[in-house]
């Protein structure tokens, strides 16, 4: 399974970039999952229904199933978060998992970077950043930098990056 990342400052898009990227990768024949950091405390669970009943009772894990999915919630209580090695491990293999969020771990990312936002580039901070999509020209950045409002331009980035990590591991063996 390939992973790639988006990463970036809050506001910078992310979401928005990858939810035009999953259908555009999907349409290329490619199986694609994602998982999304979360820097906020969240619930997919809401009082007084059967699961959050049996999560506040004291229950580690709960599934929910139903005909059209089923999603596990595991309770961390007073465990740290997990490492993002074991997270990936609970994922069910794909041709592609794109991971928004996890600036820190090395996996080969994509900066999303809206020049409104006025933050600094992370990409002079971090060598796992392989490019940089941006609204604006940005001089001097020595990686690819690919237009933000192109979706299209993106996928196919992250295609062909992906064919040469598959043909430099293929190599490797």
């Amino acid at each position: 399974m390939r992973i790639f990342g988006l990463v970036g400052w809050s506001g910078s898009g992310k979401t928005q970039l990858l939810v035009a990227l999953v259908p555009r990768l999907r349409a290329r024949g490619l199986t694609v999952s994602t998982m999304k950091h979360a820097h906020h405390p969240f619930d997919l669970d809401r009082p007084g229904k059967d699961s959050f009943r049996h999560r506040e009772a004291g229950a580690s894990e709960v599934m929910i199933v139903g005909s059209q999915r089923w999603v596990l919630m595991r309770e961390l209580r007073e465990e740290p978060e997990p490492p993002i090695e074991d997270l990936i491990c609970r994922m069910t293999p794909v041709d592609l998992l794109l991971i928004e969020g996890f600036k820190t771990h090395p996996h080969p990312k994509l900066e999303v970077h809206r020049a409104s936002e006025n933050k600094p580039l992370l990409c002079l901070q971090d060598p796992h950043i392989v490019a940089v999509a941006s609204d604006v020209p940005l001089e001097g950045l020595g990686l690819p930098r690919l237009d933000l409002n192109d979706p299209e331009a993106i996928a196919d980035f992250i295609l062909g990056w992906k064919a040469r990590t598959e043909t430099t591991s293929l190599q490797a063996r």
